[in-house]
């Protein structure tokens, strides 16, 4: 099928779905501190501060490779461990979203798997760990015809979307446009500190010291994800919460604003606009909560609400301390569409399926055990590519 996807809500005929494969631990370090902050501070109370080191403290753990060991580049980092038993449930459940997408008659695509050798990527500036590409709705827009490669917020996930090269290859060919936002060199200079400085109460990330110097620094640059993005045919709402968002989306606007409307919304959250509010169909939101919602264009705050129910204490699993969180206890709130009126809802929120069901919809209960450890819920972990819907005008 040729690439078509220009809301959240139409008849799905393609997508893909993340791959969880090789993956080993998160590395922390600068730019993932910056964009898990709130939820490293928020949702690890647990742990005390000495446990999650400051970005500026030195001191190499055993072997060198423990929190707060200096990389080849002088930055402070520090790997921490996922347990096998996780990644291997969460295959397990990227299989179990395949199978109901594909029940439900789309045809679901696959990312190349990182190779298990494959540890570590180099730019001039910087070295990071690599992750796989499993939250692959964050550094790809699919606007129409157009794929939109944006600059990664976070070190380890620069090159993430070489891994669908297959994929865009594929629908390169069948006529889609392609396209890569420029690239930032992503030294600690790039980041603009001020949202993590003004909005984190105490927690691991603070205080965040000087900018370690780089021979490469250039200042704020952009850095951006898809994530950020509410797609509503021809409208674009765009959350900014940093300058890079706000430089990122600047470059958006001159790209494609001739054939979209952009409505930036301002630090409705750190960054991701999908665990906050998605679109279910024209007309309907479905919202973290009203103040949320006041936040959004004024022709949004028309569409009915769907308010998301307090998540229950007992639809995570228990994790040992040294497990690192790093979503919020909403994260569920980010389903993804399978049509106007088809949700998938994780199947451990029964709440949230009767919520939705009494407005009309069907709920498809899927499991997915561990969204908070690896970040993402059905939303984040998919792509859709190819939906029956076109360039409407839905907010006029």
């Amino acid at each position: 099928m040729t690439l078509n996807s220009f809301d959240e809500w139409s008849p799905l005929k393609e997508v893909v779905i993340g791959s969880a494969a090789h993956y080993t631990s998160h590395e922390r370090e600068l730019s993932f501190d910056l964009f898990f902050h709130d939820n490293i501070a928020g949702d690890n109370t647990t742990r005390s501060e000495w446990y999650y080191p400051r970005l500026t403290v030195g001191g190499a753990g055993p072997g060198g490779a423990g929190p707060g060991s200096a990389g080849p580049d002088g930055s402070r980092r520090g790997r921490v461990p996922i347990k096998q038993r996780y990644v291997d449930e969460l295959v397990e459940d990227l299989e179990g979203i395949a199978a109901a997408l594909t029940a439900l008659g789309a045809t679901v695509l696959r990312p190349m798997d990182l190779d298990p050798g494959t540890s570590e990527v180099r730019t001039p500036a910087w070295s990071a760990s690599v992750v796989p590409p499993l939250n692959i709705r964050d550094n790809t827009l699919i606007l129409g015809d157009e794929i939109i490669e944006t600059p990664p917020m976070i070190r380890s996930r620069y090159f993430e979307t070489q891994f669908l090269t297959p994929v865009f290859q594929r629908y390169f060919a069948q006529g889609a446009r392609w396209t890569v936002m420029p690239r930032p060199l992503m030294t600690d200079a790039s980041f603009d500190l001020d949202y993590a400085r003004e909005s984190t109460i105490g927690g691991p990330t603070e205080p965040i010291g000087t900018p370690s110097p780089s021979p490469y620094d250039v200042g704020i640059e952009m850095m951006f994800d898809a994530a950020q993005v509410l797609r509503l045919g021809r409208d674009l709402v765009v959350n900014v919460s940093t300058a890079h968002h706000a430089l990122a989306c600047d470059w958006l606007e001159r790209h494609v604003g001739d054939r979209f409307r952009i409505h930036r919304v301002h630090r409705l959250s750190d960054s991701h606009i999908d665990s906050m509010v998605l679109a279910l169909r024209p007309g309907t939101l479905l919202v973290r909560s009203e103040a949320v919602a006041e936040k959004l264009p004024e022709a949004l705050r028309k569409w009915d609400r769907i308010v998301a129910p307090a998540p229950e204490g007992d639809n995570f699993p228990r994790y040992e301390d040294e497990d690192l969180v790093l979503t919020s206890p909403f994260i569920d709130l980010n389903v993804l569409s399978a049509g106007p009126d088809t949700v998938l809802v994780n199947e451990a929120c029964p709440e949230l399926a009767r919520t939705l069901e009494k407005h009309g919809f069907t709920a498809v209960p899927v499991r997915h055990r561990h969204r908070r450890l690896f970040g993402g819920g059905f939303h984040c972990f998919t792509l859709d590519t190819v939906r029956e819907g076109g360039l409407e005008d839905y907010l006029g």
